[in-house]
């Protein structure tokens, strides 16, 4: 074998393995630079600015008629709370620490006035919030005083709730319920300007069926003029008067457990008045119904003061429904 083959052949074979170990030094700095490189940039899922509600106005209410015109009025565009828990007792309620909180991260306060949120005073003094914005509901409405005597039926008995400024029921006339909404409305777009529209929209849209509901009760209650009733709640002249019924009087009993002597005295004060219907609230004691019934030749009829019952803003016109239904049977 000749030197010159021997030589080519030795140059190949270097190239050869020249070039091998060139491809392999690329191939590793490829891999080198894509593990290396930084990823492709990807795009932001797009958020949508959707109002939270720690952006929505804060909305605190007293008690539940409060709660439901607010609510009706506000619709989505507000949180709307509720102090006191309905079927309490809002004449006598005693505030908690949750009722001062709730005030002092509020915007908006929106209670009945005419003096009947007792509690209130103090509740919002503790809490300290000087952004807090006030809107009384009835601001506006003409009190009436008490129309008709109260009877105390128990011995000591003290007339349960005293109204300073006038009877506070305004709510369960549909035609002030008109007011107060209004009321409500202009409070909320103050405080709430950008959703003016919208509270003004909801309003109009409540006060509609409260009209329908005002339709309703004088036609159907123009058949029995002069209606007298006595009632165990004085919750009921505004109702009364715009109707013209005649709440005769208000017989008071006591709020413990009912003695016998207790429901003597109730009966013949109902008697004295000899009045052609006897309303009362729904609870009222079942001893006393029986013998009122059996004693007066009466069916005892509920009527709702609308201090209880579901947080549904439509549960006003349920409630009142019912009312209307025990009025006119009563009347009957």
């Amino acid at each position: 074998m000749s030197c010159c083959y021997l030589r080519d052949r030795a140059r190949w074979q270097f190239s050869l393995a020249l070039m091998s170990l060139l491809l392999s030094s690329i191939a590793a700095g490829c891999n080198d630079r894509s593990s290396s490189s930084p990823p492709a940039p990807q795009s932001k899922p797009q958020v949508e600015a959707v109002a939270s509600p720690s952006n929505q106005p804060k909305v605190v209410t007293t008690f539940l008629p409060m709660y439901w015109f607010t609510r009706a009025v506000a619709g989505e565009e507000a949180q709307v709370e509720i102090l006191v828990p309905p079927g309490t007792e809002v004449h006598e309620y005693q505030a908690t620490p949750a009722n001062v909180q709730a005030i002092a991260t509020s915007d908006v306060l929106v209670k009945n006035g005419l003096g009947l949120e007792e509690f209130l005073e103090d509740t919002i003094k503790n809490a300290g919030n000087s952004k807090l914005k006030q809107v009384e509901a009835s601001k506006g409405i003409k009190p009436v005083a008490e129309i008709s005597p109260v009877e105390a039926t128990a011995k000591d008995e003290e007339h349960g709730h005293e109204h300073a400024e006038g009877n506070p029921h305004v709510w369960l006339d549909p035609v002030l319920a008109q007011q107060q909404v209004n009321n409500i409305r202009d409070g909320l777009i103050a405080a709430d300007p950008q959703n003016k529209a919208i509270y003004t929209a909801n309003a109009a849209n409540y006060i509609k069926q409260l009209q329908a509901l005002d339709r309703e009760f004088s036609q159907r209650l123009q058949k029995y003029p002069n209606c007298t009733f006595v009632t165990f709640h004085d919750a009921y002249p505004y109702l009364a008067q715009r109707y013209k019924l005649k709440q005769v009087a208000v017989v008071e009993i006591p709020e413990d457990q009912l003695s016998p002597q207790d429901i003597q005295r109730a009966i013949a004060t109902v008697k004295k008045y000899n009045v052609k219907a006897v309303f009362g609230e729904p609870g009222t004691d079942n001893r006393l119904l029986k013998n009122l019934s059996q004693d007066l030749n009466l069916t005892f009829r509920p009527l709702d003061p609308l201090e209880a019952g579901e947080t549904n803003p439509q549960h006003y016109f349920t409630a009142m429904q019912a009312n209307l239904k025990s009025l006119e049977a009563g009347c009957q």
